[in-house]
C-alpha cells in the first residue's frame, strides 16, 4: 500500500521531529497568561500543531488547552488521542533526559515512549495516508492532550466541551496488541495532624519524597535534629548491614539529612520499581522520635503499607476475574511538624467502584485519625473482546507482527481511552519490550517507532475507510 511505502521514506524526518519534541521539557507548570499548563507544555502543543500544518494537514488550537490535526471527511470521527506533557525526569540518567540522543538504535529522553514517540508515529501515519490520497469516509483527528500525567485531564475535558465527541478511537499510550479494559484509578491524600511536642530527643523536621502520584518514588529525604547523633549513626550502620537497600546521611548545619534511593517505575507497575519512601520510613521506624504523633504515623506506614503493592493491610485488597488485583502505590510524602501526608495512587478492578475502595481504607485509617482528601477518580473501562474496534485493531496488529498468540490485555494504567466512547489503548510497546515509561533512561527503538507508525496507518485506514 502506498501509505506504508510513504512511511518508510519519512524515517529520518520522524526521528528528527521526535528529537525536537523531546528537547521541550513539557512538565506541567503554573498557568502563565493564556497557557493553562505552563510555558513548556504550551511549546510542545505549538510544536505539534505547527508540524502538522507544515505537513499539509488541517490543524486547530482549542484555546491552548489542546488541539487536533485532521484528515478525511464525513460525519463520524475517528479519534486518536495522545498527550504531550511528561512526568518529571527524576535522577540517575545515563543520557540527557531532554537530549533526544540516539544510541544502539534507540532514541533516549523523557517522553520518548510516553507519549511523544507515539504522537510522532500517529502524526506521520496521518501524513502518509494524506499524501497517498486515500479516500476516507470518516474524519480522523489526532487529538493533542497537554494535561494527562497529572491525572486531572482538564485538557481533554475542555476539548470535548468545545469540540465534537469522536465516534470511536484508539490511544497509542500503552501496549500491543490491544488494551480492552483499564482498571479504575484513584488519587487521594491521607492526612494526619501532628500535635506540638517539646520532649527532648530526636526531632523530625520534615520528610519529602516522590515526583508524582503515578510514579514509584526513587528518592526520599528526611531532616532531623538531635543533641546527640551517635545513636542515629549506629542505627544507619545496622540498617545498611541488614538490608539490601541503604540509608545515607549528611550534616546540614546542626541538622542531619537522611536519604534513601529507590527505583522509579510507573505507578501502574510498582513491582518494577522500589519505593524510596518505604525504605526511609522503615529506617525511621527503628529509631524513636521525640514526637509521639510522628512515631504513630511511621508505625502506621510500616504496619499497614510497607512494601505491599495490593493494599493487603489497608482494607482494599480487591480483585476480579477480568482485571486481577488492586494496585496500591504511595507516590509522594510530605511531613513537617504540623501535618503528615501521603499521596496514594490506586488502580482498582474493573468490576469494583471507588466507594467500596474508600470504605475499605476508612475501616483502617479511622483508627489512626487520618483524613482522606479525594483528588481524582477515573472510572474503569471495558470493551468486550468481540467489539468491532477491538477485533479490527487485533487483525491489523496480527497482520504486521505475525503474532497470533497474544490476547487483548487489561492494564492498571490510565489512558485517554476513558475520555471518549468506544475507545481502547493500542501500543506503542510491543510484546516482549521492557516497560521504560516513567523510568530513567526512557527510550523508544527507532525500529519500533516505525513499525508502530505503519500499524497506526493501517488501523486508520481500516477504521475510517
Amino acid at each position: 500500500m502506498d501509505y506504508l511505502k510513504n512511511l518508510e521514506s519519512y524515517q529520518d524526518e520522524m526521528v528528527k521531529s521526535l528529537q525536537e519534541l523531546i528537547h521541550i521539557r513539557s512538565v506541567e507548570g503554573e498557568p502563565k497568561g493564556d497557557m493553562p499548563f505552563g510555558e513548556e507544555v504550551h511549546k510542545a502543543l505549538m510544536y505539534m500543531l505547527n508540524k502538522g500544518k507544515s505537513l499539509g494537514l488541517e490543524i486547530k488550537n482549542v484555546d491552548n488547552y489542546s488541539g487536533h490535526i485532521e484528515i478525511g471527511s464525513g460525519k463520524e470521527i475517528l479519534g486518536i488521542l495522545v498527550h504531550l506533557d511528561i512526568v518529571p525526569e527524576g535522577a540517575g540518567w545515563s543520557y540527557d533526559p531532554f537530549g533526544g540522543e540516539i544510541a544502539d538504535g534507540k532514541i533516549y529522553g523523557r517522553g520518548a515512549v510516553d507519549n511523544k514517540g507515539p504522537a510522532i508515529a500517529a502524526l506521520y501515519a496521518l501524513k502518509a495516508i494524506n499524501d497517498a490520497s486515500v479516500t476516507l469516509s470518516k474524519r480522523v483527528r489526532l487529538i493533542l492532550g497537554t494535561n494527562e500525567e497529572t491525572a486531572t485531564w482538564k485538557d481533554i475535558k475542555y476539548y470535548l466541551e468545545k469540540e465534537e465527541m469522536p465516534s470511536f478511537g484508539f490511544v497509542p499510550d500503552a501496549d500491543f496488541p490491544v488494551i480492552h479494559a483499564e482498571k479504575g484509578i484513584l488519587i487521594f491524600d491521607l492526612i494526619k495532624k501532628i500535635k506540638g511536642n517539646n520532649e527532648p530527643g530526636i526531632q523530625l523536621k520534615s520528610i519529602t519524597g516522590g515526583n508524582a502520584p503515578n510514579m514509584v518514588p526513587d528518592c526520599c529525604k528526611a531532616i532531623i535534629m538531635s543533641n546527640d547523633y551517635q545513636i542515629v549513626f549506629d542505627k544507619i550502620k545496622e540498617f545498611n548491614e541488614n538490608n539490601p537497600y541503604k540509608i545515607t546521611s549528611r550534616m546540614r548545619g546542626k541538622s542531619m539529612e537522611l536519604s534513601s534511593e529507590g527505583v522509579s517505575a510507573h505507578g501502574a507497575h510498582p513491582e518494577k520499581g522500589l519505593n524510596a519512601i518505604s525504605i526511609l520510613l522503615k529506617f525511621l521506624g527503628e529509631i524513636t522520635l521525640a514526637n509521639d504523633d510522628h512515631n504513630t504515623f511511621i508505625e502506621f506506614y510500616n504496619e499497614k503499607i510497607n512494601f505491599n503493592l495490593h493494599g493487603e493491610e489497608m482494607g482494599c485488597s480487591f480483585e476480579d476475574e477480568i482485571s486481577g488485583r488492586l494496585i496500591f502505590n504511595v507516590g509522594q510524602i510530605q511531613v513537617d511538624e504540623k501535618t503528615a501526608g501521603l499521596t496514594i495512587n490506586i488502580r482498582y478492578p474493573v468490576t469494583m467502584n471507588n466507594e467500596k475502595v474508600y470504605e475499605g481504607i476508612r475501616s483502617i485509617t479511622d483508627g489512626y485519625e487520618f483524613g482522606i482528601v479525594k483528588k481524582n477518580d477515573q472510572l474503569p473501562i471495558y470493551l468486550p473482546l468481540d467489539h468491532p474496534v477491538v477485533t479490527t485493531l487485533m487483525k491489523v496488529y496480527q497482520k504486521h507482527t505475525g503474532d497470533l498468540d497474544s490476547k487483548p490485555l487489561v492494564i492498571g494504567g490510565g489512558t485517554y481511552a476513558r475520555a471518549i466512547e468506544n475507545a481502547v489503548a493500542f501500543g506503542p510497546s510491543f510484546v516482549g519490550e521492557p516497560s521504560v515509561e516513567h523510568q530513567k533512561n526512557e527510550y523508544i527503538k527507532i525500529d519500533s517507532l516505525m513499525r508502530a507508525a505503519k500499524i497506526y496507518a493501517e488501523a486508520i485506514y481500516e477504521l475510517a475507510k
